[in-house]
């Protein structure tokens, strides 16, 4: 299990929704998801994690949008936070941001192409932050052990992976649910990734296209097997989003994923208990 403030991940508890834009586009909008996300996840009595990144450095192209800058986005990012009085979830790329990153996140993510950089998992793990590792796209679900227990090296304990998907030929990727399975079996908290793992990298014209048709059997299915959080990305408008427009799900869409999964979660996790 891995705590916060007032929630716990794991452990048979209610799945947690990690949800937010993908990236810091600018305050208004940024302030706009969450608080339309802190009032359905208070309206259904959801767990809930903010989340947005303050940059995106893995991109298709070298002329597509990065940040709005880092001390600005992380403000709006300590805002938001500090006005709804919710957890945030933000993404590292280099050990040098981690202490200003750690200052304002609750959690820090490590990308799933830096999954295997040992020494930025070490500095997330020195941090003292829960540590959300994704799974790269071409690694083998047992193999997160390794990444896991980097982390664990530097005495942090609070440790979630998270599948978003693994390379299925050119221009694609799959789910492969057994993998949730596998990664759980590793003693962490697994976090299914529903919008990046629809994404068509490099599909689209200099830019990552996405299937967002099959966010919801995607979450769906995750959630039947017994995920501990659900990680969704959205935007009011995901065509004109600034990044991952192919793949994000549309923000009035959230309430009848969150309608459709708690149901399914509390067969699940009431079979789990009953065991």
């Amino acid at each position: 299990m891995a705590y916060l403030a007032n929630l716990t991940i794991g452990g048979g508890n209610k799945v947690v929704l990690i949800a937010g834009p993908c990236v810091v586009e600018n305050r208004e909008i940024t302030f706009k998801i969450a608080k339309h996300l802190d009032k359905l996840t208070r309206k259904y009595k959801l767990p809930f994690i903010f989340k947005a990144s303050y940059k995106k450095a893995n991109r298709t192209s070298g002329k597509s949008f990065s940040t709005i800058g880092f001390e600005k986005a992380l403000s709006i990012l300590s805002d938001v936070k500090n006005e709804f009085e919710i957890p945030l979830l933000t993404d590292v790329h280099t050990e040098e941001e981690i202490e200003a990153i750690s200052g304002v996140a609750d959690v820090i993510q490590i990308p799933a192409f830096l999954c295997r950089q040992t020494e930025l998992l070490q500095a997330a793990g020195r941090s003292g932050k829960t540590v959300n590792i994704k799974k790269g796209q071409f690694m083998a679900p047992g193999d997160m052990k390794h990444s896991a227990e980097k982390v664990l090296m530097t005495g942090n304990k609070k440790i979630l992976l998270t599948e978003r998907g693994a390379t299925f030929g050119y221009n694609n990727l799959v789910v492969d649910m057994r993998s949730l399975v596998i990664m759980r079996s590793l003693g962490y908290p697994v976090i299914l990734d529903a919008t990046h793992s629809v994404q068509l990298p490099g599909a689209g014209k200099n830019q990552t296209a996405g299937q967002p048709e099959f966010i919801f059997p995607i979450a769906r299915a995750g959630v039947a097997v017994g995920i501990d959080g659900l990680f969704i990305e959205t935007h009011p408008d995901p065509k004109r989003a600034l990044s991952d427009a192919g793949s994000q799900l549309k923000l009035n869409c959230v309430e009848d994923l969150i309608k459709q999964i708690m149901p399914i979660d509390r067969i699940v996790k009431d079979k789990i208990e009953n065991k």
